[in-house]
């Protein structure tokens, strides 16, 4: 079984203007001219991990790394304003042309896939090939599994009693927007009460063996702050996404080549919407990863991601 790469660090880290008030972080490690690939991270609102770069040898792939607006080391943190999926994609077409970087790989998992395959099916003629994991195809229905009654409240009944305990009773037929309210208003106390409940509800279900977590202070709360005020603006707005429109435009990036790696217990987001992405997409390989759930680092997930950053490289080069 394959596993990550030995840890390294990035030989570039900056921040780039996008306008409207955004300043992404971004950061490049690997090798300088080796095969560029840009990491898209999930969410909405959760940041780049270090962990993620060590997917990719580093002696072959040119890692860019990006925050998206509001998230991770991205300025202004948790930021609503103007953070909408139209501009995370304009974004990235304008970081490609700022390093000019003439095509490149795209690797994203969960809202990553999401992103990255919008993105492609914007500009198809920039990409040379996609690595997706845990599909999330940004539909009213696959976040209203996660965040309404009916969904994944159903395998975890005692989590989501958790993540209702804040809402009354009256409220609970709609959760994406009670929770709006909390995150968005200006009782520090209640804000800061939502988003660990938030962050912890979407944590607690994401891998397959269960873990012992808690949010208190420091990072962690500072990123449970910002992924659960931009993941409830994307729910509350039904991701800033036309009626079906990936699997509507699928059409347009058939020949792209991929690889789909997906947790058979994946309970953030349902092996369906992998099968139905795989379905319209002729160059896709998917991999059910039969002893996993949603977490990029369950053990046969990272295998197979490792295994996929070694089969491109072998085919890009």
């Amino acid at each position: 079984m394959q596993s990550l790469y030995a840890d390294f660090q990035p030989y570039r880290e900056f921040f780039f203007d996008v306008g409207d008030g955004h300043s992404l972080y971004v950061e490049q490690s690997g090798n300088p001219v080796g095969i560029p690939v840009l990491v898209v991270h999930g969410g909405p609102g959760g940041g780049c991990s270090p962990t993620t770069r060590r997917f990719f040898d580093p002696g072959v792939y040119q890692i860019n790394m990006v925050d998206q607006r509001g998230a991770g080391r991205s300025l202004p943190h948790a930021s609503l304003e103007a953070n909408t999926t139209d501009k995370l994609l304009a974004d990235f077409e304008a970081l490609r042309e700022s390093l000019a970087i003439e095509q490149w790989m795209l690797f994203g998992g969960s809202w990553g896939s999401t992103l990255s395959l919008l993105y492609a099916q914007a500009h198809p003629q920039r990409i040379t090939a996609m690595i997706l994991r845990g599909i999330f195809l940004g539909r009213p229905e696959d976040m209203g599994w996660l965040f309404e009654a009916g969904g994944a409240s159903r395998v975890f009944a005692d989590h989501w009693q958790d993540f209702c305990a804040l809402v009354p009773p009256s409220k609970q037929a709609n959760m994406v927007d009670y929770y709006y309210g909390l995150l968005s208003g200006e009782d520090e106390l209640r804000r800061v009460a939502a988003a660990k409940a938030w962050a912890l509800w979407e944590a607690n279900i994401s891998t397959l063996e269960p873990q012992s977590l808690s949010i208190e202070s420091g990072a962690d709360l500072h990123d449970a702050l910002a992924i659960s005020r931009i993941e409830c603006h994307y729910a509350k707005y039904d991701c800033f996404l036309q009626p079906n429109q990936i699997l509507a435009n699928m059409g347009t990036i058939s020949h792209i080549p991929g690889i789909i790696v997906h947790g058979r217990y994946d309970m953030v987001c349902p092996f369906d919407q992998a099968k139905l992405l795989h379905d319209l997409w002729e160059e896709s390989e998917l991999h059910i990863i039969r002893d996993a759930g949603h977490s990029q680092m369950e053990p046969g997930i990272v295998d197979n991601l490792v295994r996929a950053t070694q089969a491109f490289a072998h085919k890009i080069a």
